[in-house]
């Protein structure tokens, strides 16, 4: 066990009621805290999947009923050094409890800028996420950027011969899935043998499936919904695409480079702050069904340029998106906000 300078003592609060990647990262980043010598305990949603998770790990869970009972708790349990809030709900919650929280911003969308002003610290996971926040009107110094990080397998993917492409994700208009299904056509008329996985679930499913019958490519195309082991999805693929609209960051992305796939993303929101293209992925420059397909074609025609944009991939998520970088660097903030 790592044991810091100064043992702080933290309650991490999400009351997202679905597994996506903000639970995830908020359950990440207190099972690093935990192993670093801190103390990390969460409030959830009673009987979701973030706290079920966060016990199976051995972390102490508080489970409330929503937004209201969240108030009440935070309101009358013991004093924590940090109470760090990871989504909006939650700061709601802060708010009514009259407790000054550390907020994480993970997305983009406008704010309610009277209590992002009530915060000891904001949390951005991007350049591209702050820039949102301080045009609401935040003063720049009281947002800190610290990007997410991932759990590195210790093994990258075997990248086989096959034609699998894949994207974890859920399926929702702004995540680009018709992009990426519109696309397909171009794809499989050159390599007809090549198969699409989309791994994850969402209102945009029934939609997406008629589209990839409409198109004639339902047959190329697997929904694989909600996959509880993603690690098997990940070392399935050949090829990850990332077709999203306006990413804030992107964790299902940071975790196919972290197993060395080589990757296709828009360059779009916060990706070209993860991806230089034709360094470490391809990126496509507009949300066109061509202009994707011929960055997937660029990959599945040139075996060479994938191992190396691959190779590359691993390598930038090791330097730079790794969960123990997220962890010291949010412990940093946390000192700002003590001090």
């Amino acid at each position: 066990m790592i044991v810091d300078d100064h043992r702080l003592t933290t309650l991490h609060v999400d009351l997202g009621p679905e597994w996506r990647g903000g639970q995830n990262q908020a359950l990440s980043l207190a099972i690093e805290l935990r192993r670093m010598g801190h103390v990390a305990e969460m409030v959830a949603l009673r009987g979701r999947p973030l706290g079920e998770r966060a016990r199976a790990v051995g972390v102490m869970v508080h489970e409330v009923g929503g937004r209201l009972s969240a108030g009440l708790l935070l309101r009358r349990i013991g004093a924590f050094d940090v109470v760090h809030c990871h989504d909006a709900h939650s700061l709601t919650a802060a708010w009514l409890a009259g407790v000054k929280p550390v907020v994480s911003r993970r997305v983009a969308y406008p704010i309610s800028r009277r209590r992002y002003l009530r915060t000891k610290r904001i949390i951005a996971v991007s350049q591209f996420v702050k820039r949102s926040v301080v045009a609401c009107g935040i003063p720049d110094e009281q947002v800190d950027v610290v990007c997410d990080g991932v759990t590195i397998p210790d093994k990258p993917a075997l990248v086989g011969p096959g034609l699998l492409l894949g994207c974890v994700g859920w399926l929702l208009p702004e995540k680009g899935q018709e992009l990426l299904i519109r696309a397909m056509p171009e794809v499989l008329a050159r390599h007809p043998r090549c198969g699409l996985v989309l791994a994850g679930d969402g209102p945009s499913r029934r939609g997406l499936e008629r589209l990839a019958a409409t198109l004639g490519i339902g047959a190329s195309v697997q929904f694989a919904g909600l996959v509880d082991n993603v690690d098997q999805v990940y070392r399935s693929l050949n090829v990850f695409v990332f077709p999203s609209l306006a990413e804030p960051l992107g964790s299902s992305l940071l975790a196919a480079m972290s197993y060395g796939l080589p990757c296709v993303a828009l360059a779009t929101g916060a990706v070209p702050e993860v991806i230089t293209d034709g360094e470490n992925g391809l990126l496509a420059d507009s949300p066109d069904p061509s202009a994707f397909a011929n960055a997937i074609l660029l990959l599945l025609d040139a075996p060479h340029l994938a191992a190396r944009l691959a190779s590359a991939a691993r390598q930038t998520i090791e330097e730079r998106f790794s969960v123990e970088r997220m962890a010291r660097e949010t412990l940093d903030v946390y000192r700002k906000a003590i001090a």
